[in-house]
């Protein structure tokens, strides 16, 4: 999921991601007492029933160090209620990968599901089982009112947003901005300009995660969310206007005048087409001050793979807001929810924990990871960068909607090689033709709106 403020909220998180740059056993029922804390250790917050010998199927679209970080919250729901989980690598789209493992009669307990569309689908499917009463106490205790809304459908709870990201953000490799004499750009033409000095400093300025198509929506997202604001966003969101709309040539346009250029991504747009996400954030924080790239776009999820290389968060690494195109800068945000697939006592206790500040406080520790958990210390994020974006999200309280291919059919806005991320692929291949790329983007709109 990947939701966007409010243009009325946008100020309080631009003025905080600013900063960034400088900055047991029984007790005779069903419930495990809570244990023991440790010295410098907070006591649990949240009672979970106990399981012993309840094996557990949880599946997500994670790898690497976001898996391995899921997984030590995993291990602690395990040593709280003695059951056994193991985590299952989802494909993308989730919801087919869902559905294969369900006609094969073998569905995971609970999958985490990164698009409304896919909570929908899966409600419509009659896949999903309703939130139980302790998980929905855990939510209107730790979430706002419109972060509980996210997980509904029809007024009905079947979502348990576990983690959420700021996508609005530039990370920078510190060095090359040094060495070139830039400072951080607020708006597009400074970006540019920023761009085209450190090209002339001898350091590719831009890395470009194009073989990932996500991203390249999210390039998209916030140039028309800041260009042609809030009202046109939800109406092209909806597909109550055109993708050929006059504001789609603008946003495309815009974002033509960095994809047009070879020089400013690295390895050009072929190049570009090849690099998967995780690469496109270290390549710009290796090799000192002479990386592939000296700039990566992306949420603050970018710190997991930073911390892969050598880079420190704050004064190697650092960030600024995605710069304002039109009068303001836009902020869009992402997330995950958990869905309950079995309606059993398992999955039912696994959602509960993660709609606690305990299971929160492990991820957040990780680093990478930003909780929309309003009773979520701070102090349990690993570095100010983290703290502030995460006390920016807080902050905008229930002012925000949902980013704008996750609130399109999946077939559109979610699925690799096919709809708006293939589309935009062939725009960063031949970012002239505005038209053409317009004229796809409706036709396969079109279609899967009506399917």
């Amino acid at each position: 999921m990947r939701t966007t403020l409010r243009t009325s909220k946008a100020a309080v998180i631009f003025a905080a991601v600013g900063a960034l740059a400088v900055a047991g056993c029984g007790d005779g029922d069903d419930k495990a007492k809570p244990e023991e804390s440790k010295a410098g250790e907070s006591a649990p917050s949240v009672q979970l029933p106990k399981l012993n010998g309840e094996k557990i199927e949880v599946a997500a679209v994670w790898s690497g160090p976001e898996q391995e970080n899921f997984t030590k919250v995993l291990k602690e729901f395990e040593k709280r209620t003695g059951a056994t989980v193991t985590f299952v690598p989802a494909q993308d789209p989730i919801v087919n990968f869902l559905g294969t493992k369900i006609a094969g009669g073998s569905p995971p307990d609970v999958a985490l599901l990164p698009q409304v569309g896919a909570i929908q689908q899966a409600v419509e499917r009659k896949w999903a089982k309703p939130v139980a009463a302790e998980a929905k106490a855990e939510l209107a205790k730790n979430y706002s009112a419109g972060w509980q809304k996210l997980g509904q459908v029809n007024g009905e709870q079947y979502g348990v947003y576990y983690k959420a990201a700021n996508k609005s953000l530039i990370w920078y490799n510190n060095a090359a901005f040094e060495n070139a004499g830039v400072q951080e750009p607020k708006t597009w033409k400074d970006f540019l300009a920023a761009a085209e000095t450190i090209s002339a400093s001898g350091v590719t300025p831009v890395s470009v995660a194009g073989a990932d198509g996500w991203t390249l929506t999210d390039w998209f997202e916030n140039i028309y969310l800041s260009q042609a604001g809030p009202e046109k966003y939800d109406q092209l969101a909806q597909h109550k206007i055109k993708w050929t709309d006059p504001s789609v040539k603008a946003a495309l346009t815009t974002l033509g005048e960095l994809f047009g250029k070879p020089n400013l991504i690295a390895g050009g747009a072929d190049g570009a087409l090849q690099t998967e996400f995780p690469a496109s954030v270290t390549q710009t924080f290796t090799g000192g001050d002479q990386p592939k790239g000296a700039m990566v776009f992306e949420g603050d999820f970018v710190s997991v793979n930073i911390a892969q290389t050598k880079a420190k968060i704050g004064t190697d690494a650092k960030v600024f807001p995605f710069p304002a195109v039109g009068t303001e800068a836009p902020v869009v945000t992402g997330g995950d929810a958990a869905v309950a697939l079995k309606d059993s006592k398992g999955a039912q206790a696994l959602l509960t924990f993660l709609a606690s500040p305990d299971a929160a406080k492990i991820s957040a520790g990780a680093g990478g990871f930003i909780s929309p958990n309003k009773s979520l210390d701070l102090a349990a994020y690993p570095n100010d960068v983290q703290r502030d974006i995460a006390k920016a999200l807080i902050a905008a309280g229930d002012d925000f909607r949902f980013d704008m291919s996750d609130q399109m059919p999946q077939s559109f806005g979610g699925t690799p090689g096919k709809g708006e991320w293939k589309a935009l692929q062939d725009f960063l291949k031949n970012p002239k033709d505005v038209a053409g790329a317009q004229q796809k983007l409706e036709s396969d709109a079109a279609k899967a709106y009506k399917s």
